[in-house]
């Protein structure tokens, strides 16, 4: 796949957003194959996780830090959902402990990479070093130890 780039598109170097789509792919292959009957649980399921990588990409493009930790909250509510969803899910026998463990991983994973990237950017704004105009730049060292 050719690499295009711009601006707008920094937010991919983020390993919060990378882990998130890698969230959502996981989501969609333990889920897909749900029963007929549980076919609006699933699809709020994977609605629930996709929208956690959409809500860091906006965050990112919106270029306001109000509206970037604004976006990013949204995305850890929507982690948060499907994190009780996936728990509820694997304590009703819905899904297997294998997938319940390999899906738990990452998600903690993500949920503290989202955590971290807030609270770096929190501190930015109480500092008063972040400026609207300039482009969002977050070191990926902030995620090591999730």
């Amino acid at each position: 796949m050719n690499e295009r780039r711009n601006l707008n598109r920094g937010y991919m170097k983020l390993i919060v957003w990378q882990d998130a789509r890698e969230l959502y792919k996981l989501t969609w292959k333990i889920f897909k194959v749900f029963p007929f009957v549980l076919k609006k649980v699933a699809s709020n399921q994977i609605s629930s996780v996709d929208s956690v990588h959409r809500n860091i990409a906006e965050s990112y493009c919106r270029k306001s830090l109000f509206e970037y930790l604004n976006f990013l909250n949204f995305a850890q509510s929507s982690l948060g959902e499907s994190v009780s969803g996936t728990n509820t899910y694997y304590y009703s026998d819905q899904i297997s402990k294998t997938d319940y463990e390999e899906w738990d991983v990452l998600g903690y994973k993500l949920e503290n990479g989202l955590k971290k990237l807030i609270e770096s950017l929190e501190v930015k704004k109480h500092a008063g070093t972040w400026k609207e105009s300039q482009i969002i730049e977050e070191s990926n060292a902030i995620y090591q130890n999730t």
